[in-house]
């Protein structure tokens, strides 16, 4: 018996083997693809985020006490700032160092504020240079930097 001519033709879809509904393999990996750049993001996010938290910590922590030494610590958080964000800026000092500054804040330190900031650890304790109220302006500076900047 002879059943050849009652098989069918095998026949192709016309317009080919279309692309969408996919397969649910393909969904998982673009799914997994997604949740991996938002991963990224938010862990890029978080390292910029806490470093700015951790120096505007250290700052809130010097801004009741009012001496030199607390200056001169201002100066070391943003010269550890400048170690993470522009490690070529550490080796400023002086008015190199203050223009750096200025150059990179929306706010400019005044004269005589940016003489405190250079000579603090090189001044006397009793010395007519400091107050409280250059003290307060830099420490507003330093705190508006390091958000500007990190």
């Amino acid at each position: 018996m002879d059943n050849l001519p009652e098989l069918r033709d095998i026949h192709l879809p016309a317009d080919g083997i279309p692309l969408f509904p996919l397969a649910y393999g393909w969904w998982f990996l673009l799914l997994s693809l997604i949740c991996l750049i938002i991963l990224i993001k938010l862990f890029i996010w978080f390292r910029r985020t806490s470093a700015r938290i951790y120096a505007r910590k250290l700052l809130r922590d010097l801004q009741n006490s009012y001496n030199l030494a607390t200056v001169v610590q201002m100066s070391e958080i943003l010269r550890r700032v400048c170690v993470h964000k522009y490690p070529h800026a550490v080796a400023f000092i002086g008015d190199e160092w203050i223009n750096f500054l200025n150059n990179k804040s929306k706010y400019i330190l005044d004269t005589e504020t940016s003489d405190l900031l250079k000579n603090a650890p090189f001044m006397p304790e009793d010395t007519d240079l400091y107050n409280k109220e250059k003290q307060q302006k830099l420490w507003r500076f330093c705190y508006d930097w390091i958000g500007d900047n990190l």
